[in-house]
């Protein structure tokens, strides 16, 4: 089920869009961007959550994440 979110996908669209494009224009492989998102993600945990709900967030965003990823099709 779709969570709904207080952002609206416009938003969301254009950071990602923004985002992607700065990975882009370095030509960033893949186990580099993926390094670099990750200390992304880190840094605003541990400075925008406060310290008691940082690990109970971290594995949520984990949980979320591999929820996402989808599996290869298997036709």
């Amino acid at each position: 089920m779709p969570q709904s979110s207080r952002y609206s996908d416009e938003q969301v669209e254009t950071l990602l869009a923004e985002l992607a494009a700065v990975l882009e224009k370095h030509r960033t492989p893949t186990d580099l961007s993926l390094m670099v998102l990750g200390n992304m993600i880190t840094h605003v945990i541990n400075t925008s959550v406060a310290a008691e709900q940082r690990k109970t967030l971290a594995r949520s965003f984990g949980e979320a994440l591999l929820s996402s990823v989808r599996e290869p099709d298997t036709h």
